[in-house]
């Protein structure tokens, strides 16, 4: 037998080389058209190939400022701007400076300001940089803080929990964290 008859006795061989032969010359043709539908859309190239764009543009944020009405007034956590034009003297820097002590304090606030007798009362706030503290709700009595029955997991910097108060009159709580001493503003509800 010649050389042309062992290969061409070989179907296996064959079917195998010309599989082969066939997916590269279908990859190479998915890689090309690939290459050209990222350059047409621009996908993987620097910022700087971007219409109009230059490298000192970026998103303006504007700063955040006091809200009108009750409650808890919740601002972004911000540094302090590192930018040129910020001079010393500025009051707006001297008043975030301010506005940063007053938003590490607790924020409460109740969802109700009268309910009945063992009604529920929403108790909900804020604690920046209170993440994972245990709060104590206290209750307002004979002239002093008395620890009430109920304690608050602070979760994203925020908790919330209800309570029911069968005391009539006006009930005072607010919460407290006793590994740090930080106390939230007390809230008023009348209860009867």
């Amino acid at each position: 037998m010649s050389d042309d008859q062992e290969k061409s006795d070989n179907p296996v061989l064959t079917g195998l080389v010309a599989l082969i032969a066939v997916s590269l010359a279908v990859g190479l043709v998915l890689g090309g058209v690939a290459l050209v539908g990222a350059r047409v859309l621009g996908i993987g190239e620097g910022s700087s190939a971007s219409v109009g764009a230059t490298e000192r543009e970026s998103a303006i944020i504007p700063k955040p400022s006091r809200t009108a009405g009750s409650g808890p007034q919740v601002t972004l956590a911000t540094d302090e701007p590192t930018t040129e034009d910020t001079g010393a003297g500025d009051p707006q820097s001297e008043a975030t400076t301010e506005e940063t002590e007053e938003e590490k304090a607790i924020t409460l606030q109740a969802g109700q300001t009268a309910v009945g007798n063992f009604q529920r009362i929403d108790l909900s706030g804020v604690y920046p940089g209170g993440e994972g503290a245990i709060l104590q709700v206290q209750r307002f009595e004979s002239g002093a803080w008395a620890d009430f029955d109920a304690t608050i997991p602070v979760s994203n910097e925020t908790f919330s929990t209800y309570v029911q108060s069968a005391l009539v009159g006006v009930n005072k709580f607010r919460v407290i964290d006793n590994a740090s001493g930080d106390a939230s503003n007390p809230v008023t509800v009348t209860v009867g």
